[in-house]
């Protein structure tokens, strides 16, 4: 039986002291017509991942392509992604042509500008702040700037920990720890609510809510929640075993813990900040986040991966064998450059991995026009190319989604001549209303239809 029930966009679930935004609702359209004069559920999203030190040369572009872009098939670093290959645009060709190395090209990767080290100045607002700033006001919060909580050296370097820029010298505080992320966008206070899980609160709320409205949207209401209270379960999972490893002598001095909250397994630590973005954009929390995948000179030891030995960093400058450049720990070395290259890739893969599977967490997100991807431009990739020559000519980036909002997905894209990122920039600015004519040194922006 067809109910007739009109509510915001911003309607919530509300328990004691508890917020739970909810997802698109059918029962949403004609209001949000009416009040916005826009479609509901193309609000257009966007989400920046960010990783450092780049990646091998060879390891990024598709295996094969056609003469018209299509993409035939992705290279064995890229399969991960394989599944969504119809969802990807891979660019090439692709540079920052006043940002470059570990500081000022992570500084200036969403500014498009010159870095001024001596004056930390970037030269503008960074293309996400410039989105959340025209989006303000339609959601909880106007941006989401998450990172990984930074190992080794540089973890403190200001320029090479943040990517996102309120003004050309006023850098945006990052969230690393998941739970806090979620307690921003789902409960209001910390007051009075004990140990029960945020959705457990906001249930009784949800079944009056649930005899208003039709079927399919009792079923994205379910679907929702099981969610919500799935990440809950991870996130106290988590902590729980990093509160047993500490009160265990051998395995504390086995592993590094990290800080209460973040997970001791840095691939659970990743997926549970995915998680959180997911919940994010579905719940219309935010339309604009930033993810830092590590800071800007990552020197993390990625050791849990199969054959991989060394640092980040270490790695990406893949010429050098003897453990004795760079930052090396004046331990591990390598047998050969082909050896050291492969790790090295092997990384790229790993993170490869990670940002499938949020394309996947998206695209499982039905709504009442299509898939949530479809409705989000997610854009991932680095401000070096190969790391050992520290290029910032022919950069690793893909965009992934975006097709209700004009974009063509399925391309190889670029031409023989260098673009500049800021173009990207700016065409991702135009998809999301956002009435500029210029971004940094470009006027001309991307053609991604």
């Amino acid at each position: 039986m067809s109910r007739n029930v009109r509510m915001s966009r911003r309607t919530m679930l509300r328990g004691v002291g508890a917020a739970v935004s909810l997802p698109t609702l059918n029962a949403m359209e004609g209001f949000a017509r009416e009040s916005h004069g826009r479609n509901p559920t193309s609000p257009g999203i966007v989400a920046y991942l960010y990783i450092p030190n780049g990646v091998a040369e060879g390891a990024w572009q598709p295996q094969s392509s056609d003469a018209d872009g299509k993409i035939i098939s992705l290279n064995p670093w890229m399969q991960p992604l394989a599944a969504y290959q119809k969802d990807l645009t891979i660019f090439r060709n692709i540079w920052t042509p006043r940002g470059n190395g570990h500081q000022a090209g992570t500084a200036t990767w969403l500014t498009g500008g010159g870095f001024d080290a001596e004056k930390l100045d970037v030269g503008g607002a960074s293309v996400d702040q410039i989105a959340a700033k025209h989006l303000s006001g339609q959601t909880l919060l106007p941006s989401l700037e998450l990172s990984v909580r930074g190992e080794g050296h540089f973890t403190t370097n200001l320029a090479r920990n943040s990517i996102s820029w309120s003004d050309a010298r006023t850098p945006i505080p990052r969230d690393i720890e998941p739970r806090v992320v979620f307690d921003r966008m789902f409960r209001e206070s910390k007051s009075g609510l004990g140990d029960p899980a945020v959705v457990d609160l906001v249930l009784e709320h949800s079944k009056s809510l649930k005899r208003r409205v039709g079927q399919d949207d009792e079923a994205r209401i379910d679907e929702y929640l099981e969610s919500l209270h799935e990440l809950e379960r991870r996130i106290q999972f988590s902590e729980t075993q990093s509160q047993r490893a500490a009160q265990s002598p051998d395995l504390q001095n086995a592993i590094r813990r990290p800080e209460a909250g973040i997970p001791s397994d840095h691939g659970t630590y990743i997926r549970n900040l995915i998680d959180v973005m997911v919940l994010a954009f579905w719940s219309d929390a935010t339309r604009v986040c930033t993810f830092m995948m590590d800071h800007g000179q990552s020197n993390r030891y990625f050791n849990f991966i199969d054959e991989v030995q060394g640092t980040w960093h270490a790695l990406s400058h893949w010429k050098d064998i003897s453990g004795r450049t760079e930052d090396d720990d004046g331990i591990t070395s390598w047998n050969s450059r082909e050896e050291k290259r492969r790790m090295y890739n092997l990384v790229t893969q790993w993170h490869t991995e990670q940002v499938a599977y949020f394309i996947k967490r998206l695209s499982e997100i039905r709504e009442p026009e299509g898939r949530l991807l479809d409705h989000s431009m997610i854009i991932y990739g680095s401000s070096l190319a190969d790391g050992h020559e520290h290029q910032e000519r022919n950069l690793p980036m893909l965009l992934a989604g975006g097709t209700k909002l004009g974009i063509q997905q399925g391309r190889y894209r670029g031409s023989s001549r260098d673009s500049s990122m800021s173009a990207l920039h700016l065409s991702v600015l135009q998809r999301l209303g956002v009435a500029k004519e210029s971004f940094s040194e470009t006027r001309e922006a991307f053609t991604l239809s």
